[in-house]
């Protein structure tokens, strides 16, 4: 067995229903004036966000509680430094994000805004220069009502500009949240299709984990643990949404994945994703399930066995020559199968988006084989 380091700074806490109590025993750690950054409006008709403030302001610690909901479900950080203005103005001491991945990013970035009293340029720098995070960040609280992302233990924002059309990451350890509470009754009123998207994040994150060239022996057992967990649970809530032991374990399995994304990271679809993402304004799960058959199909080449257990833990059946075919069925079977096509994109923007694919490619050993970014895109058209 190889040594290997982990790293997880996050008081967490984890259950069903479990909001009001987790609150009451943050208060340590919910000091001052709050911020809490949302996105959509599901958080505010199913009530989350009025009880959250309701438990915050019962906290003795909290003085102020200030909202900012202009995120868009592809953050943009053009919309963050509108929560930035709006967390200087009012001193804010902690940044909450409460919903899913989009919210969660935004805090974090806001968190980077505030504490440096940032402009745009300076922000951009992060961004699309990937300059490291040399100063202190506002703590940062992490409240999900997807489970997907995993971002409410990860080390990164993932964000779009929507001057230069890049979609990118600001990626550092100070980014991790200080607080994460995964209650999985915040899941419940999710519709199917995000249900099921937001789902397939967490097995991308759980395959791409588990064949990175950084996983080891920690990360390579809770990617196993994710990938039965999903293959089994999104299945049963294609059936039953209102299954809510399914609904608990995937919010398990996605968090789970973010100390993954925070130690072993992802492979070639996460950084592909992203300039589609940016190109064509959709979700990032949706980008994801669109590369992702061509991807398996490529990466059983550089990951026979691993490849060929995931596809033992989701009880597919597939040959070494079908594979793609199989996870696609696989995916139509949850609803979910897309083509780059779906999203408008052609065989003439594949140059184009190549070129805009960055971050560690390396991670990924496929990425050894020649031409390998255009022959994944090519073939998910």
């Amino acid at each position: 067995m190889q040594g290997f380091e982990l790293e997880c700074t996050t008081k967490i806490y984890f259950g069903t229903g479990i909001l009001e109590e987790a609150i009451r025993k943050s208060a340590e750690k919910l000091k001052g004036n709050i911020l809490i950054i949302v996105t959509g409006n599901s958080v505010k008709k199913y009530g989350y966000l009025g009880n959250l403030v309701k438990y915050l302001k019962d906290i003795e610690t909290v003085k102020k509680v200030d909202i900012y909901d202009s995120i868009s479900s592809n953050p943009r950080l053009e919309d963050v430094m509108g929560a930035v203005k709006i967390g200087i103005d009012a001193q804010t001491d902690i940044v909450i994000g409460l919903g899913g991945g989009s919210a969660i990013d935004a805090a974090k970035a806001a968190a980077i805004g505030i504490s440096q009293k940032a402009d745009l340029g300076s922000m951009e720098e992060y961004l699309l220069n990937e300059k490291a995070l040399e100063k202190e960040v506002l703590p940062i609280a992490a409240i999900p009502t997807t489970a997907g992302t995993g971002s409410e233990l990860s080390k990164a924002a993932i964000l779009s500009s929507e001057k230069y059309q890049i979609k990118s990451g600001i990626r550092g350890s100070r980014l991790q949240p200080q607080l994460a509470i995964v209650d999985s009754k915040l899941t419940w009123t999710l519709p199917e299709k995000i249900t099921m998207e937001t789902g397939f994040d967490v097995l991308a994150h759980a395959i791409e984990s588990y064949v990175s060239v950084k996983s080891n022996f920690y990360t390579e057992m809770l990617s196993e643990k994710a990938v039965e967990i999903v293959g089994r649970c999104l299945r049963m809530l294609k059936k039953d949404l209102n299954n809510h032991d399914a609904r608990e374990e995937m919010s398990y399995a996605s968090m789970i994945m973010g100390l993954n994304l925070a130690n072993a990271g992802t492979c070639l679809p996460h950084r592909m994703q992203y300039p589609i993402g940016a190109f064509a304004d959709t979700s990032h799960a949706s980008g994801l399930a669109a590369l992702y058959p061509s991807w398996m199909q490529y990466e059983h080449e550089a990951n026979r066995e691993k490849i060929q257990h995931v596809m033992k833990l989701l009880k597919i059946q597939s040959s070494d020559n079908n594979i793609k075919k199989s996870f696609a069925s696989f995916l139509d079977e949850l609803g979910i199968q897309y083509r780059l096509g779906t999203f408008g994109i052609r065989q003439s923007d594949v140059n184009h988006l190549v070129s805009q694919v960055t971050g560690n490619l390396t991670n990924d050993k496929l990425y050894q084989s020649e031409n390998i970014l255009f022959k994944i895109m090519k073939s998910s058209i």
